[in-house]
């Protein structure tokens, strides 16, 4: 008799338990690395904040963010190319203005440090064109690439493509959720140039992060809000920081600028992490 009631008991305790497939899907960030995809100098930051800093030079760095989500692995601007690190007096600009680029850590090498293959990392997110954030867009021929269409249409020199015809792509009108779960969202912000694009990221313990781009590139640009000669739009510039401080308010979230080597001097790059 009770081995009848415990089998009955057993049937009905498997019978309740969910199926497997009905289980939520996995989601949410477990970890972001800050990589180390280009270091340079400014000949003169006034080209950055017109009619300030005259014939100031700056030191600039270039970050790139990988992302380990639960559901795989996500690379947030890949850098100056690496290529440059084999070049003993760095890449040098047209415009003597402008930042001659050095590679002191190839993106492979950092990637392998982390024993990530370049084949592991499925999605891939630029936030524009210019050459310090697709430098290794093709290290990752087969992930998908999610960039604004505006940015993807944007003619280049000489009306070339900004990108190979055969790279997967998703291109974007506005805002997109990633993963579908709120943890990583590509926040829509033109202005640098026609399609840019910034990135929201929440992590469990750090909390939210906005990733600016080129939205802004070093703090006293962000905290005047100045907006550099060369770029796309003056009006939709401000107005795409203004959407950014309005999403810091409401996540309580973190700024952190992509070129700004005092704050990036300040954390913590990879192989440490955020979570």
């Amino acid at each position: 008799m009770r081995k009848a009631i415990g089998l009955a008991m057993l049937i009905w305790a498997v019978a309740a338990t969910p199926h497997a497939e009905a289980q939520p899907a996995k989601s949410g960030v477990e970890r972001l690395y800050i990589l180390n995809c280009g270091e340079g100098v400014a000949g003169d930051i006034s080209r950055w904040s017109p009619g300030v800093n005259e014939g100031k030079s700056m030191d600039f760095v270039d970050n790139c963010y990988l992302i380990k989500h639960a559901r795989g692995w996500f690379l947030w601007d890949t850098g100056i190319p690496d290529a440059v690190a084999a070049m003993p007096n760095g890449l040098a600009p047209a415009d003597p203005k402008a930042v001659t680029w050095r590679r002191p850590k190839t993106l492979a090498a950092q990637l392998d440090q982390l024993g990530v293959k370049p084949s592991d990392i499925k999605a891939i997110a630029v936030s524009h064109t210019h050459p310090d954030h697709v430098g290794n867009v093709e290290m990752f021929p087969s992930a998908m690439l999610y960039v604004q269409k505006a940015e993807y249409e944007w003619p280049g020199a000489n009306n070339a493509p900004r990108f190979k015809p055969e790279h997967p792509v998703t291109k974007l009108e506005g805002d997109r959720d990633v993963f579908g779960d709120g943890s990583v969202t590509i926040l829509s912000t033109p202005g640098h140039t026609p399609g840019h694009q910034s990135l929201l990221v929440k992590l469990p313990h750090t909390g939210a992060l906005v990733l600016t781009g080129d939205a802004v590139h070093f703090r006293d640009n962000w905290d005047n809000r100045r907006v550099p000669s060369l770029n796309a739009s003056k009006e939709q510039t401000v107005a795409s920081m203004q959407k950014i401080a309005d999403m810091l308010t409401k996540e309580k979230a973190q700024l952190w600028i992509n070129h700004d080597k005092a704050q990036r001097d300040g954390l913590k790059l990879s192989p440490d992490f955020y979570d």
